[in-house]
C-alpha cells in the first residue's frame, strides 16, 4: 500500500497563505501541528482559483512522504477580522438587502490585486460590475483571473453596479443543489 492510498482525516484550520501564481499555499490546523500543503488543483476541485489569507477551511488531509497535504476542500469561510467591510458603500446598506440580491452568473473582465479592484460582466449584460478586493476577501477569495466564471450578488451602489459577494461558478451550482 502506498502513502497516497492511506486514510484521510478531516481537519479544520485557517489559511496561512495561498499564492495562485505559485499554485499552492499552506493551512494551519486548529489542532496545531505542521503546516498543511494546499495545492491549487485541490482548491480548483472545490470550485475556486484562490482563497483569502486567514480564511477558515475544512479539509480532508493525508500524511505523505512529503508531509501533510490537503486532498479535498469541504468548506471555506471568509476571514473573521471584526466589524465592517472597509467599504462605505456596503457598510451603509442593510445586510438583509445585500443577501436578498440573487446570485448572477458572470465572467471576470479583469482584476488587479495590487490596485485592489477589477470588473466583471454579468451574463446577458455588457455593463461593468465593480469588484473590490475587500468583497473578494469577505467572500473567501484572494484573486481573480480574466475569463474566470463567477456567481455574484450585485447591487446598485452610489457609483454604479457593484458586487457584494463573489463565489466560483462551481460553488454557486453546489449552493443551488
Amino acid at each position: 500500500m502506498t502513502k497516497e492510498n492511506e486514510l484521510t482525516r478531516r481537519v479544520k484550520g485557517r489559511v496561512k497563505w495561498f499564492d495562485p501564481v505559485k499554485g499552492f499555499g499552506f493551512v494551519i490546523a486548529d489542532e496545531g501541528g505542521p503546516d498543511i500543503l494546499l495545492h491549487a488543483n485541490v482548491l480548483r476541485n472545490f470550485g475556486q482559483s484562490s482563497v483569502a489569507d486567514r480564511a477558515g477551511v475544512e479539509i480532508d488531509v493525508q500524511d505523505t512522504e512529503r508531509g501533510i497535504q490537503a486532498v479535498e476542500v469541504l468548506a471555506i469561510e471568509p476571514p473573521d477580522d471584526g466589524e465592517g467591510t472597509g467599504l462605505a458603500d456596503l457598510d451603509e446598506l442593510d445586510p438583509e438587502v445585500i443577501q436578498a440580491a440573487p446570485l448572477e452568473p458572470a465572467r471576470v473582465k479583469w482584476f488587479d490585486k495590487g490596485k485592489g479592484f477589477g470588473f466583471a460582466n454579468t451574463f446577458g449584460s455588457s455593463d461593468d460590475v465593480f469588484i473590490h478586493v475587500e468583497v473578494l476577501r469577505r467572500s473567501g477569495l484572494a484573486d481573480l483571473q480574466p475569463g474566470e466564471a463567477l456567481a455574484m450578488r450585485v447591487i446598485e451602489g452610489k457609483r454604479g453596479r457593484m458586487a457584494t459577494e463573489v463565489c466560483g461558478w462551481e460553488m454557486a451550482v453546489k449552493r443551488q443543489d
